[in-house]
Formats: C-alpha cells, sequence, structure tokens
C-alpha cells in the first residue's frame, strides 16, 4: 500500500511542477486556428495565436514561445518570408518552427528545412492528435 501512495505522490508532484510548452500558432484561417488553440491546450499546452506573419513578429519580440506552427499561405508576408525575417533576431530564430500548411511545393518545403524548420506537416494529412503528438516528440528531442 505504501509504495501505490508514494508512485501517486510522485506522480502528482511531477505533474505539479512541470511547465505547459508556450506554443505560437501563426494561423489566418481564424476558425482553424481557434480550433488548433483549443486542441493545444486541451492537451496542456498554453497557445497564442496571431494571424498574420507580422502579427506574429510582434508577439514573439516581447513574449518567448517554445515552438512557432507556422503557415506557409498567409497574407502579405509569407511563411518563407516570415522564416526569413526571424534570422535578424538571434532569440526568435532559436525558436523550433513547425511549418503548418496545404501548399505542398516541394521548392517551398525545401526553402523551409533549409531556413531551419523541424517538420513541414500537410494540414489536412494529420488529425489534431497526430499533430500534437509531434509536437509533443520535437519539444523533448
Amino acid at each position: 500500500m505504501r509504495s501505490n501512495y508514494k508512485e501517486r505522490s510522485d506522480w502528482f508532484s511531477l505533474d505539479m511542477t512541470r511547465k505547459s510548452p508556450k506554443i505560437l500558432i501563426i494561423e489566418d484561417e481564424k476558425i482553424l486556428a481557434e480550433m488548433y488553440r483549443d486542441k493545444f491546450n486541451q492537451a496542456g499546452f498554453k497557445t497564442e495565436v496571431a494571424f498574420t506573419a507580422e502579427e506574429g513578429l510582434r508577439f514573439l519580440k516581447k513574449k518567448k514561445a517554445d515552438l512557432i506552427l507556422l503557415d506557409i499561405l498567409l497574407p502579405r508576408e509569407n511563411g518563407i518570408q516570415f522564416l526569413k525575417r526571424i534570422q535578424k533576431y538571434p532569440k526568435i530564430s532559436r525558436i523550433p518552427v513547425v511549418a503548418f500548411s496545404n501548399y505542398d511545393d516541394p521548392r517551398a518545403k525545401n526553402e523551409a528545412f533549409n531556413l531551419g524548420i523541424k517538420e513541414y506537416l500537410i494540414k489536412t494529412a494529420y488529425t489534431s492528435k497526430e499533430i500534437i503528438k509531434k509536437i509533443r516528440n520535437i519539444l523533448v528531442s
């Protein structure tokens, strides 16, 4: 009986001290962005949403994120341009980025990987649970 109590106690204390990773979702489709924000929140993440690359950069200049989930097809400044732009900011450029788009262009993928993304996910190819699992794996690696 004592060992069960200890295990439960250890599990509880680990949960209480665990930091929730903060994800910045940069996605211009409001319904999709809010749906993913809610899914990540339910999975224990803290999430922020930016609807443009410029809004995302403004957020990152003021606050920290543990990972950026970046749409490639954005208005005004696309995801590739955003990746190039953040190279000017050492603290921001060290944040892991996962491209998250339905734009399945080999040249865009190659350029995004050359700019340092960790993964290029096609939105329609993954469920929200699969995306969350991939993000968790990236954050622990």
